[in-house]
């Protein structure tokens, strides 16, 4: 019965096949663009799904305030951790971390820069890491110790087992392999390539052992059933005695389930993060299978007159409504059903494009539970929601009606949802499309920003091994090339600053100590000015030689203008370092430049450059002459490293290049919407083609009739095609106000934001309406084109 049931309905969605193609194309590509976001959307939502005890495990985040407002900082004081674990009932496992860090590991034979971690032992029973080699009991408990990841160790050890084998790090310790890892889900928050302990962190970095720092993460796992707010209270509790910068710091337990999802932070309080792009494009998905869906209602309502004697004839031989519902609904379940088939084909077709599209590694198992009832649930709703109008449209028909010969013309409730729904269609196309335009331009407006130096012909690397001890001589063999103009060491890169103080650390004439002010800290050796390009404003650069000016700073505008009277040329300032106040003199202002947040407005710097501290230093960085050829001063520029430098590769960044990877996040957002808004206009004009088909061949008789009363060919296309572009207009009329609104409120969390344009919505409207024009303009002149004889003659 079932199979009858089946090979009826396809009988008669052979009728009209044109139709019902349109359908199952139209709904397939809805139905394929919606998987591959919603298996972006799944790989989101599962980060950090696989460590057991997630919902008990914690990222401490330390709150300053700063003249009235709060910033949040990931990172808290060195000894916080061991501390907090002795005296605070409740916690299981307090782990001390170091940030991701890159070390250059050598063999015999290998020299590669690996990224790993450097935690506490109890880093590996939070997060239960499983060993394929070694045991996780022990494998920390010796300094220099260290564990691989399986791939990590393929790398360097093959297929012999690498357990006991050695490793150097930076080339100057020995590491021994003490247990080998699986390599990591790439949805995991926490996840390395090399582990060793905290202990040897702390070996290089000596400050980290002091209370006057937040500048490492510390994570906590809570024992069952203990409240996180109350041991966040009895953490600020604890941190606030120990330093009198900290008299007003409060603690927070960032729970590891929002890591991913929910990492931003304004004023101290959690507003959100990836979460919004997992919403956003959800409602994207949803809105673009709802334009399939429509495309299906529209064509199954214009098809209404062609099936109204088949109606009248079941309904005379006894059909009931419902019987008649449930034979649409079941035409329509099917039209789903096949359109599932042909999306998964091509699911498997744009996958790879897709992951490169949004830099992942996204899998598609159909037959997998959890993608099948997707799959199936997706084919359900969309057969559900398109089949349920057409159906009991189509079953209310009377049959005298349509026994009588009368044709069934959608006019009333019929004609006007159909017109409402081509025009939902493209308002939504259009202001993907309006806001597509808008995203690209904001991600330029940022490119294209005064920066306060020149990225261009600016080069950089990280400072590896004996780099700073020998900058002297790096410095002379690297100008002796004649391609550097300019070169010079930092503590940061010139992207960022990572060093930062506030007015307790740094005092002045009329600092009152009543506000704190976050700042910027930067040490440079001379030169650094020119080679980043930031102009002297006000007074001189440092001098040649460092030890001349070991006493002095350099401030840019916006640290002058906060300090006022105190801000000027000559003018005396304090260093605060725990009990000592160390005098420095004001011998110059440089114009404000961008670091750290691309989109916000220049803060407060405070240059020295104390050669006590050019050890520390991380950047080396290198002024091209212009014209310079790149590849030849990258050449020259290795060679030199690697004789004055042996032992370490050389990986030479360009800042315009780092630069534009700041943007990935926004770029990726308007690629996507850019691809969302030509399927919106492809699946709408699919169902537009449909449309304009039916609507020439209802009117054949006419159009016969107009032509043989001399109708040109011009003016039969443009009749029917001007009901369309009407409803097109319409479309963008509605779409431009909302598009700009949407926009508005988006650009409204950037400082530095680019206008919308009045050209953005003319080019997207008439964008709209000519594709619109060239879809319905192919049927249009087909039945305008048509022999006036046959026509009259078939009807």
């Amino acid at each position: 019965m079932l199979k009858n049931y089946i090979l009826t309905t396809l009988r008669s969605l052979r009728n009209k096949p044109t139709y019902s193609l349109l359908n199952v194309v139209g709904l397939a590509l809805g139905i394929a663009c919606a998987t591959l976001i919603f298996l972006w959307v799944e790989d989101e939502l599962s980060f950090d799904h696989q460590v057991a005890d997630r919902n008990r495990i914690y990222w401490s985040r330390l709150n300053m305030p700063y003249n009235g407002t709060i910033t949040s900082f990931d990172g808290v004081p060195g000894p916080m951790a061991p501390e907090a674990i002795k005296t605070i009932p409740g916690i299981r496992y307090a782990v001390r971390m170091s940030a991701d860090e890159r070390r250059l590991f050598v063999t015999t034979d290998k020299t590669i820069y690996e990224n790993g971690t450097f935690a506490d032992s109890t880093y590996i029973d939070m997060l239960k890491v499983p060993f394929i080699k070694g045991s996780a009991t022990g494998a920390l408990s010796r300094p220099h110790s260290i564990v691989l990841s399986e791939p990590m160790a393929r790398r360097f050890f093959g297929q012999t087992d690498p357990i006991g084998k050695t490793l150097r790090m930076n080339n100057s310790i020995n590491y021994t392999v003490t247990g080998i890892v699986p390599e990591f889900p790439k949805n995991q928050t926490l996840s390395f390539d090399w582990l060793t302990t905290f202990d040897d962190f702390l070996e290089e970095q000596g400050w980290l052992k002091a209370w006057g720092n937040f500048g490492r993460p510390a994570l906590y796992e809570l024992e069952p059933g203990v409240d996180p707010d109350v041991i966040a209270k009895k953490l600020t509790a604890l941190i606030r005695p120990k330093d009198p910068e900290y008299t007003k710091v409060e603690m927070l337990l960032w729970p590891m389930k929002e890591w991913h999802l929910y990492s931003n932070y304004t004023n101290g309080k959690q507003d959100g993060g990836e979460i919004k792009f997992v919403r956003l494009f959800s409602l994207i998905a949803s809105i673009i299978l709802l334009i399939a869906c429509i495309n299906f209602m529209n064509l199954a309502t214009a098809r209404a007159g062609q099936r109204a004697r088949e109606v009248g004839v079941r309904k005379t031989l006894g059909a009931l409504k419902k019987s008649l519902i449930g034979r649409f609904i079941s035409e329509s379940l099917l039209l789903s059903f096949l359109s599932v088939i042909l999306a998964v084909l091509l699911v498997y077709l744009a996958l790879p494009a897709f992951n490169d599209l949004v830099g992942k590694e996204l899998s598609f198992h159909p037959f997998a539970p959890d993608h099948l009832i997707g799959l199936l649930t997706i084919g359900i709703g969309c057969g559900l929601l398109s089949g349920s109008y057409p159906a009991f449209y189509l079953s209310s028909f009377n049959p005298v009606t349509v026994l009588k010969g009368l044709k069934i013309r959608a006019k009333g409730s019929a004609g006007f949802i159909r017109k409402a729904l081509v025009t939902t269609q493209f308002v939504v196309s259009v202001a993907l499309i309006i806001c597509t335009m808008i995203i690209y331009q904001q991600v330029q407006h940022i490119k294209d920003r005064d920066l306060g130096y020149d990225k261009h012909n600016l080069l950089f690397l990280d400072v590896q091994g004996k780099m700073a001890e020998h900058f002297d001589g790096i410095r002379n063999h690297l100008m002796a090339t004649g391609i550097i103009d300019h070169t010079a060491l930092s503590f940061s890169p010139p992207l960022d600053m990572w060093s930062g103080a506030d007015n307790q650390h740094v005092v002045w004439e009329g600092d009152d100590l009543t506000s704190k002010e976050f700042l910027n800290m930067e040490n440079v050796t001379p030169g650094y000015m020119a080679t980043i390009g930031l102009k002297i404003r006000a007074g001189r650069d440092f001098h040649p030689d460092a030890n001349t000016d070991s006493s002095s700073v350099i401030l840019n505008e916006s640290l002058a203008t906060l300090m006022g009277n105190g801000g000027k040329v000559g003018k005396r300032i304090a260093l605060v370092d725990g009990n000592r106040r160390i005098p420095m003199t004001i011998v110059g202002i440089v114009n404000n430049a961008i670091h750290n947040d691309v989109y916000g407005k220049p803060g407060p710097v405070l240059f020295t450059t104390n050669p006590s501290y050019f050890s520390y230093a991380h950047s080396l960085n290198m002024r091209l002459k212009p014209g310079t050829n790149s590849s030849a001063a990258i050449a020259k520029i290795t060679a030199i490293i690697k004789a004055d430098n042996p032992g370490y590769p050389v990986e030479v960044k360009f800042a315009d290049d780092q630069y534009d990877r700041r943007f990935g996040e926004e770029t990726r957002i308007g690629q996507l919407a850019g691809v969302f808004a030509a399927l919106a206009i492809l699946i709408s004009c699919l169902g537009l083609f449909g449309l304009s088909a039916y609507t020439a061949e209802q009117r054949t008789k006419e159009l016969g009739i107009r032509k043989v009363l001399g109708a040109s060919i011009h003016g039969l296309a443009g009749l029917l095609s001007r009901e369309f572009l009407a409803l097109v207009t319409l479309s963008c009329l509605i779409a431009f106000p909302l598009s700009w609104w949407v926009m508005d409120n988006w650009l409204a969390s950037y400082a530095y934001r680019t206008p919308i344009h009045w050209w953005v919505f003319a080019t997207a409207g008439l964008g709209a309406l000519l594709i619109a024009l060239l879809t319905v303009s192919f049927q249009a002149l087909k039945a305008a084109l048509a022999n006036p004889v046959k026509t009259l003659r078939s009807e």
